[in-house]
């Protein structure tokens, strides 16, 4: 009897779970029910956890995107790409030139050169009307006093097995007397303007061996290796661009601790302290020194002229107060290391980098290893707390139990797949985001190779391919097709430049222009020899794999004979990028808002483990080239991007295929909040800034309880 009555019961109360399931459990339109502390909470999902919580030494993607909530730098990039100020109120950028003395030239009329004479001349010209250009660029021209300095150079020779040695030369360089000019704005051409006062040939023959004391004799080669690398530390004119930062005085570090200029050079020598292995020392490199002018001013001097270094100041500045010597021993006292461990210790080392405090929007407060990290908003940040008051960041390794935590509403932000775009874009219930990345994908030909030598037989193997067949059936539409080197979303991609036609009928014409013509079985052949080659691509890249075979098809179709083949990562690097034993490849690029492309494109960075693996040579191209990364006016520097644009469209080394779409996908009911004087708030859609990103305004992002009208 009490067997059936349980029976009888046991549905009953199934269907009341149910039902207080159903009326109790919050579900996606009400997650904040019986919660309302998830209305200020953001939680995103990642498939993998951080490594290192600093700016200076974090290299993952994961890391990097927490510290940009936790720390921030004097500079960051406004709504169009162009530099703002954070920590820094605003910046000035000048340049300081010298020119050594060189008494064993002339001037054009004869006259023997000395420091007196040369600014003499200088200053002269400068009221004439031909060089008002150059007057109203100088500020200040002196003569600094000879000078002796005491240079260590190590040159590279071989013993006698062939085996590179290195031998150290100690040498003393007595610098002669040196015009020093004060400009107003960093100018490339500087010198040479200088050359109707100076003569054509003063910047190029300067007698080195004249100021240059060996402290012991050395081979004739050595001496050579040593008076090379004298003239690149101490060179006839020498470009010292200069940048000076105001900071802030209202900008504390999360333990409540001021931030001033002496955080700043901490950074900077933090950086390219040999013992901490940052990362970052390329981009600090072509600093000369950083000097502290006050707690809220730092002046950085450049060694050369390099545009692109200023984009460097966007990192994040460490606390020196937590880092400094006297922190790091402190801490090694504390944690009772032994003197070995002690003698090893250095940043990499401490604590801070999982425990860490910066002055950005958010503060640290848990990290679980492969679980979450835990962000709170930083009530004193000084451009106002966030609307968010916690940040959490999960790990979630799998996508798909990403995409089913976003559905439930536990996670609020998903990274939709490209053939998953249309469904969310159907569904009212989210706002989803389709946007060009800093990533383009393309087809590189090695131009090393006489079979893709010729700019006209790589244009025709370009104009085979139907390029809107890869973003139609690769990536579902998905993306955008481009021409030329830089990301479309930048102010450096030329837009007026056009797409290679789709045209088989003419791009066999074009080959046959080149000797090459059909034989009895279809195949293109000169010379007895077929147009045959291989295209190859990493595996475990399904969409470079469709690539190979879509592009396989349409070259068949005017006789021209692709094999296809993929490797492993490793290997495909090794065995053929890094060494350029390669036909043809299927890669892609990732870029950033920065235009220099030398070590992509530039003739220098053609060998062996470097990036213009293609083989890539242009005179033309390489002085554009050199010309952007030493150009500070951005409207000289997009002309000239544009120009390099047009000329490698022109040569095609690549077949430019698309820039991918990223589709971000988030909760209806997350929106911009604007508060007003009044204490009232408004709300506004989420909306991508022109270069695709949505998070630009993250810090006024909220949840709110229902979908808002707009």
């Amino acid at each position: 009897m009490n067997l059936k009555r349980w029976l009888l019961l046991t549905p009953l109360l199934l269907i009341l779970l149910l039902l207080q399931s159903y009326l109790w459990v919050p579900t996606y339109e009400k997650q904040a029910t019986g919660n309302p502390d998830r209305l200020v909470t953001y939680v995103e999902a990642s498939s993998g956890d951080a490594k290192i919580l600093n700016p200076i030494l974090n290299a993952d993607s994961v890391s990097s995107q927490i510290v940009s909530l936790v720390f921030e730098g004097l500079l960051d990039l406004d709504e169009n790409l162009q530099l703002r100020g954070r920590l820094a109120t605003d910046w000035t950028i000048s340049e300081t030139a010298y020119l050594l003395v060189s008494s064993s030239n002339r001037f054009p009329d004869g006259t023997d050169v000395t420091g007196a004479r040369l600014v003499k001349r200088i200053r002269a010209a400068l009221m004439q009307d031909a060089f008002i250009e150059l007057a109203s660029n100088v500020r200040t021209v002196d003569v600094l006093p000879p000078a002796s300095e005491t240079h260590t150079i190590v040159i590279q020779e071989q013993d006698a097995e062939g085996n590179p040695v290195q031998q150290t030369v100690e040498v003393t360089v007595d610098v002669p007397e040196r015009v020093v000019f004060g400009l107003r704005r960093v100018d490339q051409d500087f010198f040479q303007r200088l050359i109707p006062m100076i003569g054509d040939r003063y910047l190029v023959h300067f007698p080195y061996e004249q100021y240059v004391t060996f402290q012991e004799p050395v081979e004739p080669t050595v001496k050579t290796q040593v008076l090379t690398q004298v003239a690149d530390r101490v060179p006839v004119a020498e470009h010292n661009p200069v940048i000076e930062f105001r900071l802030r005085r209202d900008v504390r570090f999360h333990d409540g601790h001021a931030l001033t200029a002496r955080d700043v050079k901490f950074t900077y020598d933090a950086i390219m302290d040999p013992k901490n292995l940052s990362p970052r020392t390329a981009d600090f490199e072509p600093i000369k020194h950083v000097e502290i002018i006050d707690d809220h001013t730092v002046r950085v001097v450049y060694k050369r002229l390099f545009s692109p270094a200023i984009n460097a100041w966007t990192m994040g500045i460490l606390p020196e107060h937590l880092l400094n010597a006297e922190s790091l021993d402190a801490e090694m006292r504390e944690r009772n290391l032994s003197d070995a461990a002690r003698e090893a210790f250095g940043m990499r080392d401490s604590r801070f980098n999982r425990d860490p405090v910066g002055s950005g929007l958010f503060r640290f407060v848990e990290w679980q290893g492969d679980e979450f990290i835990h962000l709170q908003r930083n009530e004193a940040y000084w451009d106002g707390p966030a609307e968010y008051q916690d940040y959490y960041l999960r790990i979630v390794p799998d996508l798909l139990t990403q995409e089913m935590e976003f559905r439930a509403g536990a996670v609020d932000y998903y990274g939709a797949q490209p053939h998953q775009v249309v469904r969310y874009k159907d569904d009212d219930r989210y706002q989803s985001f389709s946007s060009l990345q800093f990533v383009y994908t393309y087809i590189g030909y090695n131009n090393r190779r006489p079979l893709f030598a010729d700019p006209v037989v790589r244009r025709a193997l370009g104009m085979a391919m139907n390029v809107e067949d890869f973003v139609k059936y690769i990536l579902y539409g998905e993306g955008k097709r481009i021409t030329g080197p830089y990301p479309p979303n930048t102010q450096w991609y030329d837009s007026s430049v056009a797409p290679l036609p789709y045209d088989p009928e003419a791009a066999r014409a074009l080959l046959e222009t080149r000797g090459w013509q059909l034989n009895a079985d279809g195949w293109l052949e000169k010379d007895g020899r077929i147009f045959e080659f291989t295209l190859i691509t990493n595996s475990g890249n399904p969409v470079r794999k469709n690539i190979l075979t879509i592009a396989q098809d349409a070259w068949k179709k005017i006789g021209v004979k692709c094999n296809t083949q993929y490797f492993e990562w490793a290997v495909f690097l090794k065995d053929f990028i890094n060494t350029g034993d390669f036909d043809a490849v299927v890669l892609g690029w990732s870029m950033g808002i920065d235009p220099d492309l030398y070590q992509l494109w530039h003739s220098s960075q053609a060998g062996p483990q470097q990036l213009n693996f293609v083989g890539y040579q242009n005179p033309r191209a390489d002085e554009l080239i050199v010309r952007i990364r030493q150009e500070y006016d951005l409207d000289v520097q997009r002309d000239l991007t544009y120009q390099l644009h047009r000329l490698i469209a022109e040569d095609q080394p690549y077949t430019f295929l698309y820039s991918p779409l990223a589709t971000r996908v988030l909760d209806d009911k997350i929106v911009l909040v604007h508060r007003q004087d009044d204490g009232t708030e408004s709300y506004e859609k989420i909306y991508p800034i022109p270069s695709g990103d949505i998070s630009f305004h993250f810090h006024q992002w909220r949840k709110l309880e229902l979908t808002p009208e707009f």
